[in-house]
């Protein structure tokens, strides 16, 4: 029997699919666009050209638009499933996770594989990926290419923590003739002061942070955290899928 979970967040969707082992046997990103509806079916599309059957596989749903999956047998929040998946991509049983999301941040605290507290960011989209894609597009550049040019970076800072306020700084940037490495710089910086005074909120000491989200993939973005944080903050190939296969555990736990 196979397990199904899927995250759809408000901008990529995550699919995870375990075996019997509890062994990652099939995962995908892929945009969420603007239809959830759309995003669910072309995933249980994907799942039949594998030749998984969601009559056999039990199926739990989470994220942003967790509702928008009909087929779905369950829903659980996403700091739930974060928490599980962390523990199992980690292989900890304690420790803080942050997850940097589209339109959200969050960090939880893991105790004993469970969650033991979590705060998340307010309405304000900064210090989330949303952030980090506006001030790309204004640059003209992909976020990606801001994370490789923000390490060559220095001496520059965005002092606005809202995005347009933020956005117009960067505009001002530009016009200044700052380099794009300075203003990258300054971008991923202000991301990471923003998580950083969120995660402080759980008293984070001398401990692991574990990373999850689409900017588990970005280095630099582990360097600056860690520098704030004064602690060691771990990444993982498979932490952007840390939603879904939390959400494949959950659906270990049901019967079809």
């Amino acid at each position: 029997m196979n397990y199904i979970g899927i995250d759809i967040g408000s901008t990529c969707a995550k699919l995870a699919v375990l075996n019997g082992d509890r062994e990652l046997v099939l995962k995908f990103v892929q945009p969420t666009g603007w239809s959830s509806v759309d995003t669910a079916q072309a995933i249980r599309d994907k799942l039949e050209e594998h030749g998984i059957s969601l009559e056999d596989s039990p199926c739990v749903a989470t994220g942003y638009g967790r509702v928008a999956v009909p087929y779905a047998d369950r829903t659980v929040t996403e700091i739930t499933c974060h928490a599980r998946g962390s523990v199992w991509i980690y292989g900890i049983q304690d420790g803080v996770v942050i997850d940097i999301g589209g339109q959200d941040t969050k960090a939880i605290r893991v105790e004993n594989g469970m969650v033991k507290d979590f705060v998340m960011n307010d309405k304000c989209s900064a210090g989330t990926g949303r952030f980090l894609e506006v001030m790309a597009n204004t640059m003209g550049l992909r976020p990606d290419e801001i994370c490789e040019l923000a390490r060559s970076g220095k001496g520059v800072t965005i002092s606005s923590m809202c995005t347009v306020f933020a956005e117009s700084e960067v505009i001002s940037l530009i016009g200044q003739g700052e380099s794009r490495e300075n203003i990258a710089h300054a971008v991923v910086d202000s991301i990471g002061t923003k998580v950083v005074s969120q995660g402080s909120r759980l008293h984070i000491g001398n401990e692991t942070v574990y990373l999850t989200g689409g900017l588990c993939d970005c280095g630099y973005m582990q360097e600056v955290l860690s520098e704030k944080l004064h602690c060691p903050v771990k990444t993982d190939p498979d932490g952007r899928y840390a939603g879904a296969i939390g959400a494949a555990l959950c659906a270990c736990k049901l019967k079809k």
